[in-house]
């Protein structure tokens, strides 16, 4: 609960941007439809009004409605405190797993669930520091710029969606994850000074980890072997692997070995036209001293 001058405040639609429900992801559709459902059936059965129940977890009886009727995603809080307003013995709080997942775009949820089984990971962004190294404030500002311009409740489920894949650093045992990085992302303020030099920081964190290369590719390099596009490689502890690139099959994922072999060896090159992790580091804290 919010207060506000000494008088309680309940949360409104508009203090809960990003929880909107995508309608073309029936998975999600589904699991908040149950939520929502289960949540109805408790406050009735209890005889508690929307509104009652509004005031106990700190929402608005309008969010309250649209939760029930499943066009709003609850958050795990909310459904913490619900569970125990409503004394549902632990029924509400259980689908926080679920709720927690249809919060993602369901292609975030597909990556997540594909980097979450690597064994080894290889990533080249020739656009923009990748999103599994971006700090929510620079991946919230980066959607920010894209025209036409998403709305402020995709921005939301967007830039969460790539903080939360990040959890696959504290994996254990963790993938093997190596980054090359183009030293113009480095340097351009997107977003302001402050934002940039948080994110530099990031990476020098990232790149402390000892399943973590990180390598920075020179702008004064005479020759890139990643000028046709981005590269992502995923292993997995079977043998298989699933690459994709705009290069090849015009960014479709690949399982070929024909095509991954291509994809591996383009970005091997790549590797090796950058400059050293040692070397990438000490330059990402060259920057940092100069932004």
């Amino acid at each position: 609960m919010s207060v506000d001058g000494g008088a309680q405040r309940l949360k409104t639609e508009a203090d809960e941007p990003g929880w909107e429900v995508d309608p073309d992801d029936d998975w999600g559709v589904a699991v908040v439809a149950t939520v929502g459902r289960q949540l109805r059936l408790r406050r009735e059965a209890v005889g508690m009004r929307a509104a009652e129940l509004g005031t106990a977890t700190g929402y608005g009886e309008d969010l309250i409605y649209k939760i029930e009727s499943g066009k709003r995603i609850p958050r795990p809080e909310f459904l913490d405190k619900a569970d125990e307003v409503l004394g549902a013995g632990g029924l509400l709080s259980a689908m926080k797993e679920d709720v927690a997942k249809v919060r993602y775009p369901k292609k975030v949820r597909a990556l997540a669930k594909m980097e979450a089984k690597a064994v080894e990971i290889q990533l080249y962004d020739p656009l923009n520091i990748h999103g599994l190294l971006q700090t929510p404030e620079y991946a919230r500002g980066l959607l920010l710029m894209r025209r036409p311009a998403y709305t402020q409740d995709e921005v939301e489920r967007m830039a969460a969606g790539r903080v939360a894949r990040q959890s696959i650093f504290l994996r254990d045992p963790a993938p093997e994850i190596s980054f090359v990085l183009e030293e113009w992302t480095l340097r351009r303020p997107l977003g302001g000074r402050m934002l940039l030099r948080a994110q530099l920081e990031r990476l020098l964190e990232v790149g402390q980890l000892r399943n973590v290369e990180l390598q920075v590719m020179p702008m004064d390099r005479e020759e890139h072997a990643g000028l046709a596009g981005g590269i992502e490689v995923l292993k997995f502890g079977d043998g298989s692997a699933v690459g994709r690139s705009a290069a090849v099959s015009n960014g479709r994922p690949v399982t070929e070995p024909k095509q991954l072999h291509i994809l591996e060896l383009r970005y091997g090159i790549i590797r090796a036209q950058a400059l050293t992790p040692r070397e990438s580091i000490a330059f990402i804290v060259q920057l940092l001293g100069e932004t």
